[in-house]
């Protein structure tokens, strides 16, 4: 089976990313579609998600699962908090039994440097421009990844990436962690973002805070 990675971060949190090579049907058997998805690529990468989940945590009651209104996926009494991304043919999921969590994969690509003013403020584009022209797009990249996994931590929605969710300074390598501050209205909260830099991806995920 194409397990990409997995990591069990604690006792009670652990991770995994899926490579997918399947078809609808060997997901289908170990789990519902739970939404009407037109594109059959999506679906797919809705299916190996839904599969990840009880993959990592043979409990997690895939068929309670819920969509808030900021579109957030949700157990009902929080039997456990959960995380789910894709990109192309990778879906990624974070599962832990006691602590909010948030986690983003993305593929590195030139794109990003469109929106790099969007979402990154005047601190953190000049951090980006320090390095050599090369590894700007993975960098690019990476804090995309890093201000997303941030996002879905935070569950709420209503934030401006620019503003509320704050990288600092760090070193730039395959592996590391990214010092992080989520900051809305009186709320501040420090956060490590936990990434790896693999085969064409950026993988972020935190954990707590």
């Amino acid at each position: 089976m194409p397990l990409f990675y997995q990591q069990d971060i604690n006792e009670t949190t652990k991770l995994g990313v899926w490579k997918i090579e399947e078809t609808e049907s060997f997901f289908l058997q170990a789990v519902p579609l739970q939404r009407n998805i037109t594109h059959s690529h999506k679906r797919l990468q809705h299916l190996a998600g839904r599969y990840l989940l009880p993959y990592l945590f043979p409990d997690f009651p895939n068929d309670e699962i819920e969509i808030a209104d900021t579109r957030k996926p949700f157990l009902p009494g929080e039997k456990y908090h959960f995380s789910i991304s894709h990109c192309g043919d990778y879906a990624a999921v974070i599962v832990s039994s006691n602590e909010r969590v948030g986690i983003d994969i993305e593929m590195i690509t030139a794109r990003v440097e469109r929106i790099k003013y969007k979402f990154l403020n005047a601190d953190e584009l000049t951090f980006v421009h320090g390095y050599e022209m090369h590894l700007q797009i993975p960098l690019l990249t990476l804090l995309w990844s890093a201000k997303e996994a941030m996002f879905k931590w935070w569950g709420s929605g209503d934030v401006d990436f620019s503003e509320a969710l704050l990288t600092k300074n760090f070193l730039f390598a395959a592996t590391g962690i990214i010092p992080a501050v989520f900051h809305k209205d009186v709320c501040a909260v420090s956060l490590a973002v936990h990434y790896q830099m693999r085969e064409g991806l950026s993988l972020a995920w935190v954990v707590g805070g």
